[in-house]
């Protein structure tokens, strides 16, 4: 999907028409390398002025109708709702049952999830790297939802692929101790690491609160580089952003 030369990735999930949902590539936006260029983090030693530029050229590009809900995301379990969002504030997760309040995650590896009831009118954008989402930062989402989870789609946003994903035994462990289930989504690859699948140990977090509605997780911000930033890839880079809202109906 391309608008106003910003190319965005979608869910391929059926929801309500005011149910908007968009993830960015890096195509686009006006920084230089190694930021190129629809950089949309200001924590990455980008100038203020070309992420300001990006902002504007997002918004027009979606006719957004409101500021995104930045967080400052510190790979925690912490969920806010939108009506207690304030500058600055820490949280690696957004719940939002109003109209027109954005919601939006940045990452360069991590698994963004995008999630909307059947009915339109609850949704939630959670920030999933290994740590989070080992410390149940899906489930602390979850919890937020008045509707039943068997009335809940999931959209796995890109992110790291399960070939390039290597972790070390602290993260099999740590998945390992939660749930011997998921060994599935751990290929061993000597006698301390492994190559972890995120969309796979996400699946199965979302699996056990009896979420069966799941799309995405095909996507791999490492190899895929003319279109994602990647922090395992190229260290210094920008951000990619997955933004959910409720519009008018």
């Amino acid at each position: 999907m391309v608008r106003k030369s910003l190319e965005f990735v979608t869910p391929d999930w059926t929801m309500p028409d005011h149910i908007q949902a968009y993830t960015t590539t890096r195509k686009g936006g006006v920084s230089p390398p190694p930021y190129d260029s629809l950089n949309l983090a200001e924590h990455v030693n980008d100038t203020h002025e070309n992420v300001e530029k990006n902002r504007q050229l997002l918004a027009s590009a979606l006719t957004l109708p409101a500021s995104p809900l930045w967080l400052q995301q510190t790979h925690s379990t912490k969920v806010i709702n939108s009506q207690d969002w304030y500058e600055g504030i820490e949280a690696d997760a957004i719940y939002c049952n109003q109209n027109d309040h954005v919601c939006a995650i940045m990452t360069a590896d991590c698994l963004p999830l995008l999630i909307s009831n059947q009915t339109g009118t609850e949704i939630a954008a959670i920030h999933a790297g290994w740590r989070g989402l080992a410390d149940g930062i899906i489930e602390t989402t979850i919890e937020r939802f008045q509707d039943s989870t068997d009335k809940l789609h999931v959209w796995l946003a890109p992110a790291i692929g399960p070939e390039k994903f290597e972790v070390g035994q602290d993260v099999f462990e740590a998945f390992i101790n939660h749930s011997d289930t998921a060994q599935v989504a751990f290929q061993q690859t000597d006698n301390s690491h492994y190559l972890a699948d995120i969309y796979q140990l996400a699946r199965l977090r979302l699996r056990q609160l009896g979420i069966t509605q799941m799309s995405g997780g095909d996507a791999c911000t490492v190899t895929e580089t003319s279109r994602f930033f990647s922090y395992r890839r190229d260290g210094e880079t920008g951000r990619i952003v997955s933004l959910i809202w409720i519009g008018n109906k």
